[in-house]
């Protein structure tokens, strides 16, 4: 296993702790410590919240002080959401702003990827309509030239018919 320090945050060093099949996990202690909450209250939530307590792991991690402790992290997939579940309320007021300000930015996120695939399954929906009227149109108009070839075919064998027809024929105009 090894350490890559990823980040400073309020003056914390974050480390993540990379395992030998190349997971990544990053402690929560550190962060807590940085923006101000309880690591034991977040300990509470992590292990109460049905998706992170199934992949929360402890392991020894690299302290604020530089000495290694063992530590509940999370995945580094996971940490981006469970910053967004922590209440902005209960985190240091010198902090709370940045804290509701991530937040917002993840509602932000969320709203564009979820409305921006249904805008883009709408766009893709009226394209395969419009697809689909060409289509349409396309048959309808091979339709229509059948039919005149028809007609046409019908007015060569009338022509032929009459070219061979031997019965004489007098015109008076």
């Amino acid at each position: 296993m090894s350490k890559q320090k990823i980040t400073i945050l309020n003056g914390v060093e974050i480390f993540a702790e990379i395992t030998e099949n190349g997971q990544v996990y990053i402690p929560v202690k550190p962060i807590c410590q940085a923006i101000g909450i309880d690591p034991a209250a977040q300990r509470h939530r992590i292990d109460r919240h049905y998706i992170l307590n199934s992949v929360e792991v402890t392991m020894t991690s690299t302290g604020a002080d530089g000495k290694s402790y063992e530590m509940l992290c999370l995945p580094l997939e996971y940490i981006y959401g469970w910053l967004f579940t922590i209440d902005a309320n209960l985190v240091a007021e010198a902090n709370r702003e940045k804290v509701a300000d991530y937040q917002r930015e993840c509602y932000d996120i969320l709203y564009r990827h979820f409305a921006g695939s249904l805008r883009r399954r709408v766009e893709e929906n009226e394209a395969e309509i419009a697809a689909l009227r060409a289509v349409n149109a396309a048959i309808l108009k091979v339709k229509d030239a059948r039919a005149e070839q028809r007609k046409a075919e019908e007015h060569l064998a009338e022509i032929r018919k009459s070219r061979l027809d031997s019965t004489p024929c007098l015109e008076f105009e």
